[in-house]
């Protein structure tokens, strides 16, 4: 019986059933690349093998190029007056022109040079913003910021991604109030300057200002020939400090309160804009900035 075993045991393994005879089978050559696809070409016949197409994500590839368009719903979306959605009913229902033309047509499109209005009122491509900056000294309003030349933009952090920018101008060593806004119309009402925009500024002076140069500035004087003429000029409180005054005038332009106090012989070391528009320093700090109320909106849509 013993010996009966071990001849079924020894066939076995001849035949490489065993546990040794699994481990132990001799495997072929492994075959290269080339050999394998050698095999493949000779399995299919003459068709030969080439890999599988990359995938291609076919909305991608079919996407519209950006040629400056908007859909028009979008358009009106994005200026913060409804939703996409009511856009299109707006649209469908004819209360809305471009160019002064009434679209009612879905899927319009327009240009960044458009003139769009629902309702008979003109919106703009983007949600209008309105921000008061109280600025500092040797900040620009305009310009690249470098770490050797500081602009207003550097401390607009927190406004939003939209394009804006300062109303009128005003020198880097001058600081104080700047309306910054992506509202072109408002922008250029206010900074014409034969507006009526009120703007008061704080003088100090390298030396006390004579009561009768105050006189001159209020009752007008000529400068190369041209007449000047500003709101109001006085000395800033009770009138002890004589280095300090306040100039008031309505629109006008960048370098006329300069001019005004340098005719006179005298030299600003110090120039602070503290009330622009009606608009005060109230409340806000040097360096900072806030929202425009829209009650402040109003009064600043009604001048003219």
């Amino acid at each position: 019986m013993a010996d009966r075993r071990r001849q079924d045991r020894n066939k076995g393994e001849k035949k490489g059933k065993g546990l040794s005879g699994r481990f132990s089978q001799k495997k072929g050559p492994e075959k290269g690349p080339e050999q394998r696809s050698e095999n493949r070409e000779k399995k299919d016949g003459d068709k030969k093998w080439r890999p599988a197409p990359k995938f291609r994500n076919k909305s991608y590839s079919k996407q519209r190029p950006d040629d400056g368009t908007l859909r028009l719903n979008k358009f009106i979306a994005n200026s913060g007056i409804c939703s996409r959605r009511e856009a299109d009913e707006f649209i469908k229902s004819g209360l809305v022109e471009v160019n002064g033309k009434t679209i009612t047509e879905m899927g319009y499109r327009v240009q960044p040079t458009d003139e769009v209005k629902y309702a008979g009122e003109r919106i703009s491509r983007e949600k209008p913003i309105y921000v008061l900056l109280n600025k500092p000294k040797d900040f620009a309003l305009t310009g690249v910021e470098t770490p050797t030349r500081r602009t207003a933009f550097g401390l607009l952090k927190g406004v939003g991604t939209n394009r804006i920018g300062p109303v009128g101008r005003m020198n880097r060593d001058t600081s104080g109030l700047v309306i910054f806004t992506n509202d072109g119309e408002l922008a250029k009402r206010l900074s014409l300057s034969k507006s009526s925009t009120q703007k008061i500024y704080h003088i100090h002076t390298d030396k006390p200002v004579k009561a009768e140069h105050i006189k001159a500035m209020n009752e007008g004087f000529e400068i190369d020939g041209k007449e000047i003429n500003i709101t109001e000029a006085s000395y800033v409180g009770d009138g002890k400090d004589r280095k300090q005054l306040g100039i008031e005038i309505r629109g006008g332009k960048n370098q006329l309160v300069r001019d005004v106090v340098g005719h006179f012989g005298y030299k600003i070391l110090r120039l602070d804009r503290v009330v622009y528009a009606g608009l005060t320093k109230k409340d806000l700090p040097r360096g900072k900035w806030r929202h425009i109320t829209p009650a402040e909106l109003t009064t600043l849509k009604m001048l003219k």
